[in-house]
């Protein structure tokens, strides 16, 4: 494997531990997260850590000819790159657990005019471009199948918070938009 492919997989990790460590909520912040960042880490190193494992034990190629894997790289940089603009867009209101900051804003402009959840639609697009950058069928279900329900809880909890703060509000950008991808879901 290229050492792109272990600069990608490093600058994710510094970056998401980073995330998580420095754009916590504070005490005085209506905390609502209900350990959904707790079990998005667990579920996220536990099957990281399985599908590379498979990927060297175990030879279930999903290209013979090697091109999927620059494939997952490339997913990977738009979906880091898009989660970082997300988190820039929020600005102050962006918190690595769940929470509801002084003076919230409901936020329905850029590409939340599109969906509800823009920063987990690109993680998911990260895990995605992970499990393809492995090149192995059962590596890429070890890495989407646990972390796409753990991203849809994740998601549960944060719509019930702002659901409570904002109301009508936030119940009629539901009804116009999706949760991850446009048009879809």
């Amino acid at each position: 494997m290229p050492i792109v492919f272990y600069i990608l997989y490093a600058l994710f990790g510094l970056s998401e531990i980073g995330i998580s460590r420095l754009l916590r909520s504070n005490a005085a912040e209506q905390k609502a997260d209900q350990n959904s960042l707790l079990l998005l880490w667990v579920v996220i190193v536990a099957s990281l850590t399985a599908a590379v494992w498979v990927s060297f034990t175990v030879y279930q190629p999903i290209d013979a000819a090697g091109r999927v894997p620059y494939i997952g790289l490339v997913l990977m940089g738009i979906g880091m790159a898009l989660r970082w603009m997300v988190i820039r867009a929020l600005g102050r209101l962006f918190t690595a657990d769940v929470a509801i900051r002084e003076n919230h804003a409901l936020k329905t402009d850029g590409l939340y005019r599109w969906v509800r959840h823009p920063s987990y639609a690109a993680l998911a697009l990260v895990f995605l471009g992970f499990g393809l950058s492995l090149n192995n069928w059962i590596s890429l279900v070890l890495v989407m199948v646990p972390v796409v329900p753990a991203l849809l809880y994740r998601i549960r909890v944060e719509e019930a918070a702002l659901t409570a703060h904002f109301g009508a509000a936030y119940e009629a950008y539901k009804a116009r938009t999706k949760a991850l991808i446009p048009g879809v879901i």
